[in-house]
């Protein structure tokens, strides 16, 4: 009886070895725990990103909007200026040709009395002489020249008001966060008004533009901001570098050129140029310096919006003494 059962052992055996193949197979089929926590650690990481992502956007066009502010800011004053100088002599000419009109209206009343005695046949002389008075007063000869140009003048002082209040509203007027198709000239032009009072005093400014260009797909407040921001630096650096007299003004050139890819803007100078030792600096964040190309206004925030959000390029030349040309790539077609 002993020496029948080893053969039964084997198939004993084989039953554990069958189960624990069976049990093998389900455990690679079904993720174990430790897959399903990494799982849930990568969705987790994922969402986190996400929304810092999101984060991250709303920082860039809080800081973009920030920006904004702070040109305005700086050109308040200047602004300020460049619209009380018209509106002053659109006054002045008002009150040139309200006392015109008062003389003008004491010689037509004397005119229609002198009129009422001739036709009621009462004595005339009294009434003559008052009208010759009142004609004597008011120097038609003198308004004849006067009130047209008074005239004149005033209708161009409203138009440069207007003009300056339609670029601030444009300038200031939030345009979105998507890239739109967009007139970069009309922007340039727009941009130079804002920044009049920053340039006028030290610079003409040439406007060289492609009309060859077509709409550009662009975020229009930031590319203006930037083009904004190299407005002001280059007057700043044609200040520090020429004497600042009337007869002696320094230059910039605004130019666009159109390639088979890309729209191309170069603002140029002819100050000072950036010195050697900080040109490598110039696009750092926080980085700046009056006595170089006043190159913290906005530089950083600029290589920010054109490279980081327009898939574009900015560089400059520069020579000492010379000045300096930025320029701008825009892509004409999404990157």
């Amino acid at each position: 009886m002993s020496a029948a059962r080893p053969p039964d052992a084997p198939e004993t055996a084989a039953r554990p070895a069958t189960r624990s193949a069976h049990a093998l197979g389900e455990q690679r089929t079904s993720p174990s725990t430790t897959e399903l926590s990494t799982q849930a650690e990568l969705a987790e990481c994922k969402a986190r990103l996400a929304h810092a992502l999101d984060e991250l956007r709303a920082a860039q066009s809080k800081l973009a909007q920030i920006q904004k502010l702070d040109s305005i800011a700086l050109l308040a004053a200047g602004i300020a200026h460049e619209v009380n100088t018209p509106a002053q002599y659109v006054t002045d000419n008002l009150s040139f040709l309200q006392r015109a009109f008062d003389k003008l209206a004491k010689l037509v009343d004397a005119q229609s009395t002198l009129i009422e005695a001739v036709r009621g046949g009462a004595s005339i002389q009294l009434a003559l002489e008052a009208a010759d008075t009142a004609r004597h007063d008011v120097k038609l000869d003198y308004l004849s020249r006067q009130v047209p140009r008074a005239i004149e003048q005033s209708m161009q002082g409203l138009e440069q008001i207007s003009t300056i209040v339609k670029a601030m509203k444009e300038f200031s007027h939030p345009s979105g966060a998507e890239k739109q198709p967009s007139d970069l000239h009309d922007l340039i032009e727009c941009v130079t008004v804002v920044a009049r009072s920053e340039w006028r005093y030290v610079a003409e400014i040439d406007l060289d533009f492609d009309w060859n260009l077509p709409p550009v797909p662009m975020v229009r407040n930031e590319i203006g901001q930037v083009v904004l921001n190299l407005i002001i630096n280059a007057a700043q650096a044609i200040a520090a570098a020429l004497p600042q007299s009337a007869h002696h003004k320094g230059r910039i050139v605004i130019a666009t050129k159109f390639t088979a890819n890309q729209a191309q803007v170069l603002v140029s100078d002819n100050g000072g140029g950036i010195p050697e030792a900080v040109r490598a600096r110039v696009f750092e964040p926080g980085f700046s310096t009056k006595s170089a190309h006043s190159a913290g206004q906005g530089l950083a925030f600029a290589r920010a919006v054109v490279e980081g959000k327009h898939g574009g390029s900015i560089d400059f030349e520069t020579k000492t003494g010379s000045g300096t040309t930025f320029v701008l790539c825009l892509p004409l077609a999404a990157p």
